[in-house]
């Protein structure tokens, strides 16, 4: 787990700040997740075109079909006149159900999250974190004044 850390560190995919919050380079992973996605369709729709090709009941006549039949499979809006008839094309859509929804879902978490700025509250709340350890260090050493003074004024009143 320590060598993928140090591995993650250097591939500079996020930085830490002084509070120690993780800042993800959100356009570098959403590029990423991006050509993932794209690839993702282009591979399973050529393996679903190849297994339902040349079958007169399949209606995935074409590679555009195959396309159509993972994008569709990844949005989970379903199929309408294309869809898998072979083993091999119902393994691709299940994969393309899985793998697209969890990209499409964590592409739209970072979006969403970049609008509405929960990260940033995140941070501003270990910012005031670190401001009341702050205050209270500060109060502690008031205390510690205040009980010398009170010494001090206690030998005073001796004196007298």
């Amino acid at each position: 787990m320590i060598v993928i850390q140090k591995a993650m560190e250097k591939t500079k995919l996020y930085n830490i700040d002084q509070f120690g919050v993780k800042n993800y380079n959100y356009a570098f992973i959403g590029i990423v997740s991006f050509i993932l996605f794209v690839s993702l369709n282009l591979s399973l729709g050529y393996i679903a075109y190849q297994a339902e090709a040349g079958l007169d009941s399949s209606p995935v006549k074409n590679y555009t079909d195959a396309i159509w039949l993972m994008i569709m499979s990844s949005t989970t809006i379903g199929f309408g006149d294309v869809y898998p008839i072979t083993l091999v094309g119902r393994i691709t859509v299940f994969i393309m159900f899985t793998l697209g929804v969890g990209i499409l879902g964590g592409m739209g978490a970072v979006f969403v999250n970049k609008i509405f700025g929960f990260a940033d509250t995140n941070i501003k709340n270990r910012e005031l974190r670190k401001q009341n350890e702050q205050i209270l260090i500060q109060n502690a050493d008031i205390c510690n004044m205040l009980i010398k003074l009170e010494k001090r004024l206690d030998a005073l009143a001796k004196v007298k």
